[in-house]
């Protein structure tokens, strides 16, 4: 599990043969989980002030690969002691998005991304997203595309700043969003009371 919220930068050192090289501060060991512009991988190498993760071809299937280059976003798995500040992030990532057009307002910045419609049932007005594993809010949601206004601070921390109009970006949904969606239609009999009751055990 992640939070959404990303630990730094990484710098991709080589992609081939399905293994990602990457050049971090971070540390990590040998198995552990590791986000990588949203994508949960596990770190099979080690190096120099770097680390390798592979990726499956089911992984790579789903997710906006011609962006492992330059700079990529990293995050390592939650521990049960941290503070869940942004929201709860899976790593598993539903579809590729495109960013469509970028507006500037006051003090911060609209972006418009479009998405496979089939993953609409799952994305909410004010609910929670990832983008390249970032923890967002969706502030609308329109017919084909939804908008996400980034302030200034997390423009600045992530690649959202170096992003333009036709950037392919993954995207994970709400995982309760997710769940409840295919709860309801397995159990035709269950109603909002339930659905309330099941959000309240989380």
């Amino acid at each position: 599990m992640f939070t959404g919220l990303i630990r730094e930068f990484a710098t991709v050192v080589s992609y081939q043969n399905s293994i990602l090289i990457l050049r971090a501060k971070y540390k990590p060991n040998i198995g552990d989980s590791i986000a990588v512009n949203g994508v949960c991988l596990t770190v099979i190498s080690l190096g120099e002030g770097s680390f390798g993760v592979e990726l499956s071809q089911e992984t790579r299937s789903i997710m906006a690969v011609q962006n492992l280059k330059g700079r990529v976003h990293i995050e390592p798995a939650m521990k049960l002691s941290d503070r869940l500040e942004g929201h709860i992030v899976q790593g598993h990532v539903d579809c590729v998005g495109v960013i469509k057009s970028i507006k500037k307002n006051q003090n911060a910045t609209d972006f418009y991304i479009s998405y496979p419609q089939e993953f609409s049932k799952y994305i909410v007005p004010k609910g929670s997203i990832a983008i390249d594993g970032v923890s967002l809010t969706l502030n609308e949601v329109l017919d084909k595309e939804f908008r996400l206004t980034i302030i200034s601070h997390t423009f600045k921390q992530t690649l959202f700043g170096d992003y333009g109009v036709g950037v392919q970006v993954n995207i994970e949904t709400d995982m309760f969003a997710r769940y409840i969606y295919n709860m309801i239609n397995k159990e035709k009999s269950l109603n909002w009371d339930d659905v309330d009751n099941i959000m309240a055990r989380f």
